[in-house]
């Protein structure tokens, strides 16, 4: 079942860092990964980064998460614990 996860870092996380580690992801090769339907990245009212995703399944969420998270920890983004939930329904344009 497709998953929505939003992350909200534990304090400030710059669109530096984020521009930093999307490089290395793409760098190392595999980004976007598998199951990855849709990412954004946004700022909040106070200027720091968040990310949206849809995910085919939480399976193919947490094989990335074990790539992603030494990267975040490398830039400096500590990505808190991440909202997850099942979707309902998908619309598109």
């Amino acid at each position: 079942m497709s998953i929505v996860v939003r992350f909200t870092p534990e304090g400030a996380a710059t669109t530096e860092q984020y521009d930093e580690t999307i490089r290395r992801l793409e760098e190392a090769g595999g980004f976007p990964p598998e199951g990855l339907e849709y990412h954004v990245c946004y700022l909040s009212g106070d200027g720091n980064v968040r990310v949206g995703e849809v995910w085919d399944s939480r399976e193919q969420f947490g094989a990335f998460g074990e790539r992603l998270m030494p990267v975040l920890a490398d830039v400096g983004i500590d990505p808190g614990e991440p909202e997850v939930r099942e979707i309902h329904n998908i619309i598109r344009r």
